[in-house]
């Protein structure tokens, strides 16, 4: 099994667990302090996993490069355009539609992987992301009471555009990060991702953290005084991130995003089993779709 695969799954477990520990923060803190604290207290976490892989590799740390500096920039400043184009989605009366188009960021990153890089994917593999991008259409559909004829019908509204946008963005910081683990050179490709992982975290604290030293001071006061429960949304933050980059390092940025559409399938597993919520047909058909794309992604790389 292609190292990918593992990596890619890891990560969306720790994306769903960051996301869950995130949204009890939404109480106490506001979406720029709330996605803040993901490189604030991720920094820490990020560094951290750099000296360990580190030490275990015999101490080669990468060699850096301004190049990769640059990339690991604009990556960073994209990753925080595209979280705040799908904030801006939410804030829009059909703000559902918004939140369904931000789901094309698999084939959007696929599709900018395979103009910037050059990077070709076999026709299974694209009929893999196809299909499980519309699982997870379905699913944010079902979930809103929304059929295909009006999400096609509202494209060209506020809400939409925003999700377009989001999913453009975060479909760009990949291929970003992509380029930025491949312009430093020494250590495995665990160690050159970790290493990327925290340049542009640090990147992004000083980035965001500036923003919120300038205009709400209030309020980086508070992520500093919510530290407690913040924590942990970096420590997850960090290493699903960590997972990413690695994945990115390894194959094509679509494929990754793709199969890491699973953590759907997670999130709606961990309801029903444990929160006891009951699974509707809509969201039934949206897991089996999720699930074909992934068997077919699977296979495609086999």
């Amino acid at each position: 099994m292609p190292l990918w695969i593992p990596v890619t799954v890891a990560a969306a477990v720790f994306q769903c667990w960051r996301t869950a520990m995130q949204a009890k923060l939404r109480g106490l803190l506001s979406v720029n302090g709330s996605g803040f604290t993901r490189f604030l207290y991720g920094l820490p976490a990020s560094l951290a996993f750099l000296a360990l892989f580190t030490l275990a590799g015999r101490g080669v740390l990468p060699t850096p490069s301004w190049p990769m500096v640059l990339y690991a920039a604009c990556g960073g400043f994209m990753q925080i355009i595209a979280t705040n184009l799908l904030i801006m989605a939410f804030g829009f009366r059909n703000f559902a539609v918004g939140t369904a188009y931000a789901k094309t960021e698999a084939a959007q990153a696929a599709l900018i992987a395979l103009v910037v890089l050059h990077q070709s994917l076999p026709g299974l593999a694209w009929a893999g992301i196809l299909v499980s991008v519309g699982g997870v259409l379905l699913l944010s559909l079902g979930e809103r009471g929304l059929r295909l004829r009006q999400l096609l019908r509202a494209t060209a509204q506020p809400a939409a555009l925003s999700g377009l946008a989001a999913a453009f963005c975060f479909a760009v910081t990949a291929v970003l990060i992509q380029l930025a683990t491949h312009r430093i050179t020494g250590g495995n490709v665990v160690t050159r991702a970790l290493y990327v992982l925290a340049a542009t975290t640090a990147l992004q604290t000083l980035m965001q953290g500036g923003y919120l030293l300038l205009r709400d001071r209030a309020e980086l006061r508070r992520t500093l005084l919510a530290w407690r429960r913040a924590a942990w949304v970096g420590v997850a933050s960090a290493a699903g991130s960590a997972c990413w980059f690695t994945a990115f390092s390894l194959t094509n940025v679509g494929l990754v995003r793709a199969l890491g559409q699973i953590e759907v399938l997670f999130t709606l597993l961990a309801g029903h089993f444990y929160l006891r919520e009951r699974i509707k047909l809509s969201e039934a058909n949206g897991l089996l779709l999720v699930a074909l794309g992934v068997v077919l992604i699977l296979i495609a790389s086999a």
